[in-house]
């Protein structure tokens, strides 16, 4: 039997909202931890110290998700804001959030 699980698009940003990086996970909050903690030092998110979450979309299928994330990062940066702005006007960080739920 294969399991096919769900997965989150997310977006993350530095604290002056200049670099914008486009994921997707199907384990948001431990991937959002990764990118707080620079568990990959060398990373994009690392040197750019992307360390807050302004956006996530669950989708039921990784695939979809994949689909979206993709369809998202090949969008320009009016729309990645756009996206954040409808769900996430005042760009907070979302993780506390998510880690409460």
């Amino acid at each position: 039997m294969v399991f096919i699980q769900g997965g989150c698009v997310y977006i993350m940003t530095n604290k002056r909202h200049t670099v914008l990086y486009v994921g997707v996970t199907s384990d948001l909050t431990g991937r959002v931890w990764e990118h707080k903690t620079h568990f990959y030092p060398d990373s994009f998110t690392a040197k750019y110290q992307c360390e807050k979450l302004v956006y996530y979309c669950f989708y039921p299928r990784i695939e979809e998700a994949i689909a979206v994330e993709k369809a998202v990062k090949g969008g320009n940066r009016k729309a990645k804001i756009k996206l954040i702005n409808e769900l996430n006007p005042d760009w907070i960080d979302l993780y506390d959030k998510l880690i409460e739920e």
